[in-house]
């Protein structure tokens, strides 16, 4: 399969570098040569202009999709033309304007779940795509060849392909990465006129909460507008679950059970997020492991832990303020706790006292 990939970003530049790996002859192409000679540089293909690629991805700036999107259709009669914007409603009724007899059919809507917070072909990587969701938009009048061409592709790179409706899939995004991206940059600039002192008191709750907020403004700005009604749905029960706290911070009659009320829903909405490989959530516990800050602790925890046959369901990692100190916590299934705390004991690892035997403190 020959696909033609038009914009070099941080998405055409990765799919380029994981399709080519995988065999498949790709072409690119930006408004920018210095952006697509880039791309080419890094193995994502070669700039050209084929004549009768076989798919075409478009991989332009939000803005300017459904446009690029109906030049392609007129520009290569016999190609399957797909797109891996964020938002997919707004983009097919652009098309559906400017589309004459069967070109839609030739059309169909994709995004990949996937991203950095840095952009530009600089920042891709071929396996960006590896066990991410890829949503397929299309519906009964799709050719059953082309919607397999698109699968094939998103496949090829590693993604797991999803079929969804345009409107569910924009409804679906607004809460579980549009709005998010909002709330994280708010939050994050709360952090602009606080004193440094203050900030230094940060830890990983709060990492945790604003790490997307690095992403690139002009990139979301665009993503944001064409999908600002969804997200401004969502928005509005945000600040209504919101004010309803600040309410209850006056702390009259009442108040704690509506503050307590919106923490335990927090729990229940973040217990539906999928777990490892997509599957239902699962119950862990955590064990923490204080580390010094040098080459090869973490490689010499991992043995160690590994070498206890115990596996490690998640990690997050908390750097210490001041000192080259930082604590691990590992999660694991709860018939491994007492194994990995009594190993790691052992093995000459400090863990916090509430992991010591009670017994052995006496």
């Amino acid at each position: 399969m020959n696909v033609h990939i038009v914009g070099t970003g941080l998405l055409g530049t990765s799919l380029g570098l994981g399709l080519s790996r995988h065999g498949y002859r790709v072409t690119l192409e930006d408004l920018s040569p210095t952006s697509a000679q880039l791309a080419a540089d890094m193995g994502a293909g070669e700039v050209a202009r084929p004549e009768d690629p076989d798919v075409v991805v478009i991989a332009t700036p939000p803005d300017v999709v459904a446009q690029v999107i109906v030049d392609a259709l007129r520009t290569w009669p016999n190609a399957t033309i797909t797109d891996v914007a964020s938002v997919k409603t707004a983009i097919l009724d652009a098309v559906k304007q400017h589309t004459r007899d069967r070109e839609l059919d030739r059309y169909i809507g994709s995004h990949p779940m996937a991203g950095r917070e840095k952009s530009g072909a600089i920042a891709a990587r071929a396996d960006l795509f590896m066990a991410r969701p890829w949503v397929v938009c299309s519906d009964e009048d799709t050719p059953q060849e082309r919607l397999e061409q698109v699968v094939t592709i998103a496949q090829a790179v590693g993604a797991s392909v999803m079929h969804l409706d345009p409107l569910f899939h924009d409804s679906a995004v607004a809460r579980v990465s549009h709005a998010p991206q909002v709330v994280a940059s708010i939050m994050a600039a709360q952090l602009v006129d606080m004193p440094s002192e203050g900030v230094a008191l940060a830890g990983q709750g709060l990492r945790d909460t604003t790490r997307i907020a690095d992403s690139d403004p002009g990139l979301w700005t665009q993503i944001l507008a064409g999908n600002a009604a969804e997200v401004a749905t969502v928005l509005r029960d945000i600040r209504g679950d919101l004010d309803r706290v600040i309410d209850a911070l006056d702390m009259r009659p009442g108040s704690l059970r509506t503050i307590a009320g919106s923490l335990a829903a927090g729990n229940d909405g973040r217990a539906r997020i999928p777990g490892k490989h997509g599957l239902a959530p699962a119950t862990y516990e955590t064990v923490t492991v204080y580390v010094d800050d040098a080459p090869g602790t973490l490689s010499r925890l991992f043995t160690d832990i590994g070498d206890l046959g115990v596996n490690i369901e998640d990690i997050r990692i908390d750097h210490a303020t001041g000192v080259k100190l930082g604590s691990v916590e590992l999660s694991v299934v709860p018939a491994h706790v007492q194994v990995l705390i009594q190993g790691l004991r052992e093995n000459g690892w400090r863990l916090p006292e509430q992991a010591l035997d009670p017994k052995e403190e006496k």
